[in-house]
């Protein structure tokens, strides 16, 4: 019996295995061999790779291809029309498209990914990082630190809830959840629970 949905108009290749209460949206396809966890939302036309690895609460908004080689940890969001990639060099006339050829992306737990953003392979995107609309990510980013822009930089620092964080002293806490972060240079971890 399955414990997922899956509309009509959606693929689930036999092999494939899908999270209880995940939910699967019209023209989406998720292929042999890739793995989703409980309750994510898969929006309109999402293409999941084979050996992709997909935690649970993940919401894929419509238009969003997670290739072969991309992990996305638990409760990571991906705006609509986001873009992988897992080849650094394409070519057409010198195809690299086998499993030993993708360089891999890892999106940490709780992070978040803009509409239309682009990450290139190759790049770790840190835990509740915030990825803006547009940007283009070319190398790794912290935890908790939102980058915008082409190609992507840092402008500052978020909490695990998304507001941003005003530092003090090296430290920070949220103004509406209050949860405490700690600033060491380019390093920001979460300290209590507010």
């Amino acid at each position: 019996m399955e414990t997922y949905y899956a509309h009509p108009t959606a693929i689930v290749d036999e092999g494939a295995r899908v999270g209880e209460g995940t939910r699967v949206w019209h023209f989406s396809h998720v292929s042999a061999g890739a793995e989703i966890g409980e309750r994510c939302s898969l929006g309109q036309n999402v293409y999941v790779a084979p050996n992709v690895s997909i935690g649970r609460g993940v919401k894929i908004q419509n238009n969003v291809s997670v290739y072969e080689g991309v992990v996305l940890e638990d409760y990571v969001f991906c705006g609509p029309s986001m873009v992988f990639t897992n080849v650094r060099t394409p070519r057409s006339a010198f195809p690299r498209n086998t499993s030993a050829d993708y360089r891999p992306t890892v999106v940490k737990r709780g992070a978040s990914i803009g509409a239309n953003a682009t990450v290139v392979c190759g790049v770790t995107i840190g835990e509740s990082a915030f990825v803006a609309a547009g940007a283009v990510v070319n190398r790794d980013v912290p935890a908790y630190a939102m980058v915008a822009g082409v190609p992507a930089r840092r402008l500052g620092w978020v909490c695990e809830c998304g507001l941003t964080l005003a530092f003090r002293d090296r430290k920070a806490v949220c103004a509406e959840c209050g949860r405490q972060y700690e600033r060491n240079q380019e390093l920001v971890s979460k300290t209590e629970e507010g």
